[in-house]
């Protein structure tokens, strides 16, 4: 019985040389994997900094140029929002919506502030160190601003906020004209709303 499993053996070691080139069809297997994968490596590393995001950057450069049509429009047309008011609260109703504009992430530098009456106080106070370095702070441009609506010297911001702490008459309307030109994507008026939508209207 032993002579038996032997035999077989052997003719299984007979078919062995037969079996030695499916050895080494395998043996192709493990030649990918110490050889391009190692040479991969430093492949990825290279164009991931250079040439691939350099395409999209020059296709976006292009359309870019389509886009810069749209501010001049979203300029001549803010969002406008009124926030009823009368003209001696219009001053904190206007301090509220910044308070409300800087809690909701807008950046300082975005807002500009405008009365049709007498001045904010702040602006009250940075004019007594002198204009030079009151209108400085609006180069700077990195905080709120307040100034006057008839100031001539004042320059567009994303966000401008107009109290209407004076008389509405003409000046007011002619102002809030202004105003409306010089806001970038939201203008927010703290006044009558009858008077404002009036005055806006009549500035169309």
């Amino acid at each position: 019985m032993p002579l038996i499993p032997e035999e077989p053996q052997i003719h299984e070691s007979a078919q062995g040389p037969r079996a030695t080139p499916a050895t080494g069809r395998a043996a192709s297997t493990p030649r990918p994997v110490p050889g391009p994968r190692s040479a991969a490596t430093p492949r990825p590393g290279r164009p991931v900094p250079g040439p691939r995001p350099a395409p999209p950057a020059q296709r976006q450069r292009p359309t870019s140029g389509r886009p810069q049509t749209a501010p001049p429009e979203n300029r001549s047309a803010p969002q406008l929002q009124v926030i009823p008011a009368s003209a001696d609260g219009a001053l904190d109703a206007a301090d509220e919506a910044v308070d409300l504009l800087l809690d909701s992430g807008r950046a300082p530098g975005d807002i500009l502030v405008l009365t049709t009456g007498g001045q904010h106080p702040w602006a009250t106070h940075e004019l007594s160190f002198g204009e030079a370095a009151y209108w400085a702070q609006l180069e700077a441009g990195d905080d709120v601003f307040f100034a006057a609506a008839t100031a001539d010297r004042v320059k567009p911001r994303p966000v401008v906020v107009v109290a209407i702490n004076g008389p509405a008459d003409d000046a007011t309307a002619r102002a809030l004209v202004k105003a409306r030109e010089s806001a970038g994507v939201l203008l927010i008026v703290c006044g009558d709303p009858q008077r404002v939508n009036a005055a806006l209207g009549a500035g169309v």
